[in-house]
């Protein structure tokens, strides 16, 4: 007896896993460059034993799940979660911090639930989290970017390589400097201005190095809505709602200032955060509307942690948050199908 024929519509395109994925790397290559350019050579190590170690703890959880390794590496997903990891840390991070967080994202927040498609967190920023949790003094550890007056030299391939792997000794106390949300959130006395003439980490607006790296990031993120990777609704959501907080919130340059719109805008890990990490597909909202909402959720929380919070940059905590939020969004805020009325919520009495 023959099969029934699948008479249903499928919809096809030229946006495969693998595509996606590809396309959001090369859209992380204007902030890859400027990181590079600002810190040395220590992102792009950063990002060449991230992926290794993404790579590896995929084939190894793989083979033990006895799926198709090959198939599976190819689909660039892996590859993806460890260059967001390697960008959020702290360039000229140990070697060993960039191993837990990368194994830590791979194997529990991927595939403890299943692999691609079924992780409900973030897995980048579930790894991010973890190492800053567990190893906050290596977390913060920024090197002073370049042109700061007060900065050794950009180190070299040879010389980041041996600082990551602890050959040398202790980063110089020159070397080192606290980041534009680091300064705020300890300051109590000086006003925005004399913050910004006594400590070099605040530039213009969004702290010495951290607008240029942001805007690659905004550009990076244009790219990809260009390409229709993803929609407006996310990125949209989480910086109009930042930008809102921080507007309502800004109580002027003093020394009790949280800082302006556009300090928070072109600061920490906001662009990075709002074009390649709340538009995951996978552990944000589905629906337009949910994307909106989850994309605000996303920057209203990131704006609590910065402001109140103990921590100075929010946007992995806030996302994580959200994560857990996507399944209810995404219940409310089901589309109506086609030739049905509106679904009703909740129940009826005797029901």
């Amino acid at each position: 007896m023959a099969l029934p024929r699948i008479t249903s519509p499928h919809a096809t395109g030229h946006n495969r896993t693998q595509k996606v994925m590809q396309l959001v790397l090369l859209a992380t290559v204007p902030g890859i460059l400027v990181l590079t350019w600002l810190y040395g050579f220590g992102t792009l190590i950063n990002l060449l034993w991230a992926s290794a170690v993404a790579l590896g703890c995929e084939a190894a959880v793989l083979r033990l799940r006895s799926r198709p390794v090959t198939f599976f590496l190819r689909d660039c997903s892996a590859l993806l979660t460890a260059v967001l990891l390697a960008l959020a840390l702290p360039p000229y991070s140990p070697w060993w911090l960039t191993l837990v967080a990368t194994g830590f994202a791979i194997v529990f927040g991927k595939h403890l639930f299943g692999g691609l498609g079924q992780n409900p967190f973030n897995p980048a920023m579930l790894g991010y989290v973890v190492a800053l949790i567990s190893f906050p003094v290596e977390m913060t550890s920024w090197p002073a970017p370049r042109g700061f007056e007060a900065a050794t030299p950009t180190l070299g391939l040879l010389e980041g390589l041996q600082r990551i792997l602890g050959l040398t000794a202790g980063l110089p106390d020159a070397w080192t400097q606290a980041t534009a949300l680091d300064a705020l959130k300890v300051n109590k006395s000086l006003t925005i201005a004399e913050l910004w003439a006594s400590n070099p980490a605040f530039g213009s607006l969004g702290g010495y190095g951290a607008e240029a790296v942001n805007l690659a990031f905004l550009a990076g993120g244009l790219f990809l809505l260009y390409k229709r990777v993803f929609t407006w609704h996310a990125p949209v959501g989480m910086l109009a709602a930042l930008a809102l907080m921080s507007l309502l919130f800004w109580n002027g340059a003093g020394s009790d200032s949280n800082g302006s719109p556009l300090f928070h805008l072109l600061t920490g890990a906001t662009m990075l955060g709002a074009f390649f990490i709340v538009t995951d597909p996978v552990s944000g909202a589905t629906s337009l509307r949910g994307r909106l909402l989850f994309g605000a959720g996303v920057g209203v929380l990131a704006y609590v942690i910065r402001a109140w919070g103990g921590y100075p940059d929010g946007v992995a905590f806030a996302v994580l948050l959200m994560n857990l939020a996507a399944p209810t969004i995404d219940y409310y805020t089901r589309p109506r199908t086609y030739g049905h009325r509106k679904p009703e919520r909740g129940f009826k009495l005797g029901e």
